[in-house]
Formats: C-alpha cells, structure tokens, sequence
C-alpha cells in the first residue's frame, strides 16, 4: 500500500512539473505613449484617441524566446467577440529580456470597446492584460477655449435709381 502511495505521490509531482509553464515569470503591461515616441507608465484603459497603445512584455530571462502578441476585440461594437485585430512578435537575441509592441489602428482613432493583449512566448500562453478603449474625455472647463464670435454684417442692399 505504501508503495502505491509513493507512485502516486511521484507522478502527481511530476504532472505539476509539467503543468508548469517556464514563462510564468512573464510581466505584461500596457501603456500610453510617454511624449517621446516610447512606453509610458502602465495604465488600465485607454481613450480611441490614445495612438499608439504599447504593450510591453518583461521576460523572466535573457534566454532567445519568440515573443508573440495577439490584439483581441473582446466586446467591441460591429465586430465578432475575439476577433484578432493584429498579431505580431518578435525573437530576442539572448541579450534581452524586454519586448516593446505598438499598435495603431487603421482609420487614425480606435473603436471604442474591450479588448484584449494575448502574449505567448515560445508557443505558449504566457500571460493576458484585459482593458477597455473608451470614447474622448470631455475637457474640463478650465481647459477647454472659447472663442468671440462676432456678428456677420448684413448684405448691403442695391439702391434703385
């Protein structure tokens, strides 16, 4: 009986070793552009204004990976749920451990929705970042400009002789 047990216990570690993925390490993060056409800090939602979106991807080793990213629509109005906007990905060198994505979307603005950034290293999932596209944040009224209108000045009517 003890005997069972102990086969039992070692293919039960086993199975977790290989349940494991070597990617659980994988940081991902979104972010706005920092004003100098690179990731800012990372951020949970983004306004269809905010173009390009970055998504950036901390590996857990300087190890070669293929790093690859899938754009998901999640809920977003007219398009079918978990439709790949785009997809792209990288191979690092064995000198990096950080993968920089940008998106921009076709017609200059998003379309206001969920979304979704799959990341797979190697082939694997290695991790998921959920985040709502929103529509333009209204000004507050500090911010916001006016202008003098001035009246338009009416047509001169023709004098008759």
């Amino acid at each position: 009986m003890k005997f069972l047990f102990v086969i039992a216990f070692v293919l039960s570690c086993a199975l977790l070793g290989f349940a494991q993925s070597d990617t659980s390490d994988v940081e991902i993060y979104v972010a706005k552009d920092n004003g100098d056409g690179k990731a800012g800090d990372p951020v949970e939602a983004f306004l269809i204004s905010d173009v390009p979106i970055y998504c950036v991807v901390t590996l857990d080793s300087v190890k070669s990976a293929t790093v690859k990213m899938h754009f998901v629509a999640v809920g977003v109005k007219g398009v079918k749920p978990e439709t790949r906007v785009f997809s792209t990905s990288y191979t690092t060198n064995g000198k990096q451990n950080q993968v920089n994505f940008t998106g921009k979307p076709g017609g200059g603005a998003w379309v206001a929705g969920a979304y979704r950034i799959d990341i797979y290293v190697d082939g694997r999932l290695a991790g998921s970042k959920a985040f709502p596209i929103t529509g333009s944040a209204i000004q507050p009224a500090a911010q916001t400009s006016f202008t003098e209108s001035k009246p338009k000045p009416k047509p001169r009517r023709s004098k008759k002789p």
